[in-house]
C-alpha cells in the first residue's frame, strides 16, 4: 500500500531482453527506469496502479529495472542517459 520516500525495487534479469512489466495488484503509482548492461537508463515510464491493460516496456535491450515512487526520477533530476552504480 505504500513505498517509503527514497526506497525502491531493483529487478535484475538473467540476460538482456525487452523487459515488460505491468501493475497487477500494485496499489501505488510508480515510475520505472529500464537500464542496459552498462547500467545506463534507456527509458523511464510512469506506471498507473492496479491495472493490467497497459504493459510498460524497455525501448531497447535491458537487464535491470528500477521501480520507485511516481515522480522520484524527475524530483531527483535523474533522466534518460544517466548511469547508476550498484
Amino acid at each position: 500500500k505504500k513505498l517509503s520516500k527514497n526506497k525502491g525495487m531493483l529487478f535484475i534479469y538473467p540476460s538482456e531482453r525487452i523487459i515488460k512489466l505491468w501493475m497487477k495488484d500494485t496499489l501505488v503509482p510508480l515510475s520505472v527506469a529500464f537500464l542496459n548492461k552498462n547500467k545506463k537508463i534507456i527509458n523511464i515510464e510512469k506506471m498507473k496502479p492496479n491495472q493490467t491493460k497497459v504493459i510498460y516496456k524497455s525501448k531497447d535491450l535491458a537487464i535491470y529495472a528500477i521501480e520507485v515512487n511516481l515522480g522520484w526520477f524527475e524530483a531527483n533530476n535523474v533522466k534518460v542517459g544517466d548511469s547508476f552504480r550498484f
